[in-house]
């Protein structure tokens, strides 16, 4: 565990739970919780702050994983697949992650946040489409093959190198080459997201840079916060969250501006 305060540790334990109902509902979970990490440990190298992230994350995407999968329509093979090669790209991004310094990474994820601000305000029914059973309805080989290269391998690499917004990303994408509803297009993503998970996780405590017992502490919050979430997005929708997530992601890209131009 590294030297934090209670305030500190009680804080990210919260950002922890929050981020897990975000990733729930909308994805993206990792906009709020890696910068999280970040401010509050501004004197660990940047490497294990994203190993540790990956150990936070992969409790509370699999807790909503397994909730979606009880309720909602899914192809399981087809998200099986996807979900194999992003464990893939996840592990060659992970790989490449450690040569990254947090003076490199801040910036990024700035431009990250503003990218997916951006598309939520561009698009105001984002998220908030009434969801439909879309795995009748036959998915054309190439767009599957699409989705395995470009979703799974691309987003999964994504994934393992920075993070934040791989479940939005993953949502959009699923959505927009496999023509699914949103409540399917996010159960697909939470298991593709599992997986790119591991493939991080799995590289990051080879190499050392997970803090176990941190993660284990905010894995439990994040854990309550996917399964509250996953629960709230197949009975409500995801509308309230949409102003949530602009409002976190605006704090965030505020705070990460500030502590940038005061580096």
């Amino acid at each position: 565990m590294p030297d934090i305060t209670l305030s500190t540790l009680i804080l990210l334990c919260l950002a922890a739970a929050a981020a897990g109902w975000i990733d729930a509902v909308v994805g993206g979970g990792g906009l709020l919780l890696l910068p999280a990490l970040l401010l509050g440990l501004p004197h660990v190298p940047a490497a294990h702050v994203l190993g540790t992230n990956k150990a936070v994350a992969i409790v509370g995407t699999s807790g909503a994983a397994v909730t979606f999968l009880r309720r909602a329509p899914v192809r399981v093979g087809l998200a099986a697949r996807i979900g194999l090669m992003a464990l893939a790209g996840s592990m060659t991004g992970a790989f490449f992650a450690a040569g990254i310094s947090s003076e490199v990474l801040r910036p990024v994820i700035m431009v990250v946040l503003l990218g997916v601000a951006a598309f939520v305000l561009l698009r105001p029914s984002f998220g908030t489409a009434a969801a439909g059973d879309g795995t009748d309805q036959p998915v054309a080989r190439v767009r599957i093959i699409t989705a395995i290269v470009l979703v799974g391998g691309g987003i999964g690499f994504y994934d393992g190198l920075f993070g934040p917004g791989t479940g939005t990303f993953l949502v959009l994408a699923l959505t927009a080459v496999l023509h699914l509803d949103l409540v399917t297009a996010s159960a697909t993503a939470k298991i593709v997201n599992v997986c790119t998970n591991a493939g991080a996780l799995a590289m990051f405590a080879y190499q050392g840079t997970v803090l176990w017992q941190l993660a284990a502490v905010m894995a439990v919050f994040n854990l309550a916060g996917g399964m509250i979430g996953a629960k709230m997005a197949l009975s409500r929708g995801s509308g309230f969250v949409r102003a949530v997530l602009l409002t976190v992601v605006f704090s965030l890209v505020a705070k990460l501006g500030f502590d940038q131009w005061n580096a």
